[in-house]
């Protein structure tokens, strides 16, 4: 049976100027507005964890920055 460990990491406002997930009433959410350079902070914080063996399970975007809840495998017999 595989065993899961996991992390929630806080990335605060100060390091995105402008990265805000907005949904509309339709339910279509859309990045279309946030500038590249804010896009590859948020790529790189997530290729460097992917690195580390973390999966990302989900992203949560607020007016004080992100929080981030990752999930990786435990080999062996690590508790």
């Amino acid at each position: 049976m595989k065993r899961f460990e996991y992390e929630i990491t806080r990335h605060p406002a100060d390091r995105f100027n402008q990265v805000v997930y907005f949904c509309s009433e339709a339910g279509e959410c859309s990045l279309n507005e946030v500038p590249g350079d804010q896009i590859k902070i948020l790529g790189d914080i997530m290729n460097g964890r992917g690195k580390q063996g973390w999966e990302l399970v989900q992203i949560s975007f607020g007016k004080d920055g992100v929080i981030a809840f990752w999930k990786r495998e435990l080999k062996g017999k690590e508790i």
